[in-house]
Formats: C-alpha cells, structure tokens, sequence
C-alpha cells in the first residue's frame, strides 16, 4: 500500500503561482511512475503532468511552459510548481502513483484562480 498526503491548495489570483506537493508513504518501492491529475467542476479527471521514474517527463498541452513537475526522492515527495495561473486551471489536483500495475490517488487539493 502507498498512502498520498497532498497539499498547497488554496486561493489564487490569476497570473499567479502555487506549489503543491504530495508525500508518498508506506511501500514505496517498485513505484514507477509518479504525476498530477486535476478534475474541474462538471468535467472529467484529466492528466496535468507525467514523471515516469526513469522515463521522459510529459505536461498536458494546456499547461506546457507553465507548470513544472519534480521529485524529491530523499523525501518521496512530488511537486507540482504551477506558474501563470488562469481561472480556468481551477479544480481539484490529485497525486497519482502507479506501483507495479496499482494506481493510488491521493484525496486531492482545490486549486481555485479567480480575482
């Protein structure tokens, strides 16, 4: 089992900048892939951004060039930097990791743009 803490959510104007992170704990090894996924109100869940341990790193193309996705693998974290914030990028993000063929999520982090 891997549980997945996220956090960073919050309030955001647009043009603006928010981090979030997400801890992996439990089994740990054997994780292959690691990425953020959003879902916005009336939409379905949608990947944001792809980290493939050891693999080429993949952004959907509605935030390529504004968010930024990385890992701490001393601390089993990983980050999402989301830079240029528009309203529309307001939903809820949630962590995935895939270990072995399992995917666990994490419970999620509202992001919300707005002036």
């Amino acid at each position: 089992q891997v549980q997945l803490v996220e956090s960073g959510g919050g309030l955001v104007q647009p043009g603006g900048s928010l981090r979030l992170s997400c801890a992996a704990s439990g089994n740990n090894w054997g994780i292959n892939a690691m990425g953020w996924y959003r879902q916005a109100p009336g939409k379905e869940r949608e990947l944001v951004a792809s980290l493939p341990i050891g693999g080429t790193i993949s952004y959907a193309d509605f935030v390529k060039g504004r968010f930024t996705i990385s890992r701490d693998n001393a601390k089993n974290t990983v980050y999402l930097q989301m830079n240029s914030l528009k309203p529309e990028d307001t939903a809820v993000y949630y962590c995935n990791v895939k270990r072995f063929t399992v995917n666990y999520w994490g419970k999620g982090t509202l992001v919300t743009v707005s002036s």
